[in-house]
């Protein structure tokens, strides 16, 4: 399928050809050109969002890559030809597409992993329909204290983190956490995380469990 549009010819030799630049030929700098002109217009602030300095930079790139929808979903598999239409759904058995916008924010476990982070700080709200969006959205639920900010900006990278690892998880080694496993990591991933970044921070697992907000002087 991918071959036939090719002509082949007799007596002419196979080269390769830098489309982008047919005259030139391939550079380094023309290709790094061409990767860096066409991201979203539609970041703008949220991308600062992501970069939060007691995080594993791991995460900050996962979500770099995620607001650019430059993950390897099934969706961005298949618009390759790497999976058929077939496979290309939702891993939690969700009928859907897996679409980062469905696999991060609106697939079952992912919606009812919000639900349970904006419990556990007290506050309500919908998933916005874009990743983008939602990051903004989220991380002002508290207001615009930078101290509020930079919390949920933390659960926020640390609920995508958890989720990509659960849906890899299901496709490559055939397990999977529940909502509430995913909640505990939650708890427990940012308890460790701002303890060992904070040396003021002296409340135990169990006030953090129950009252985060408090605990960091914010509620």
């Amino acid at each position: 399928m991918l071959l036939s549009n090719v002509l082949l010819q007799v007596n002419v030799s196979d080269h390769w050809q830098w489309l982008s630049d047919v005259v030139e030929g391939y550079l380094v700098c023309f290709a790094y050109q061409l990767l860096t002109s066409h991201d979203p217009p539609i970041l703008g602030s949220s991308e600062k969002l992501i970069w939060h300095s007691q995080v594993p930079l791991k995460m900050y790139v996962l979500a770099w890559r995620l607001l650019r929808d430059r993950l390897p979903t099934k969706n961005n598999l298949l618009s390759r030809d790497i999976i058929s239409s077939a496979n290309s759904f939702c891993l939690a058995g969700c009928d859907q597409v897996e679409i980062v916008q469905h696999l991060f924010l609106h697939c079952n476990l992912s919606s009812s992993l919000w639900q349970q982070v904006r419990f556990w700080i007290g506050v309500s709200g919908i998933d916005h329909q874009s990743i983008w969006a939602h990051l903004v959205q989220f991380t002002n639920y508290l207001g615009g204290l930078k101290e509020r900010r930079s919390f949920l900006q933390l659960l926020w990278l640390l609920c995508i983190w958890l989720v990509w690892n659960d849906r890899n998880n299901r496709m490559y080694n055939n397990s999977h956490s529940s909502t509430i496993e995913l909640m505990e990591k939650v708890k427990s991933h940012s308890y460790w995380w701002l303890r060992a970044n904070n040396v003021t921070f002296v409340h135990g697992s169990q006030q953090w469990w129950s009252s985060p907000l408090t605990c960091l002087g914010i509620g």
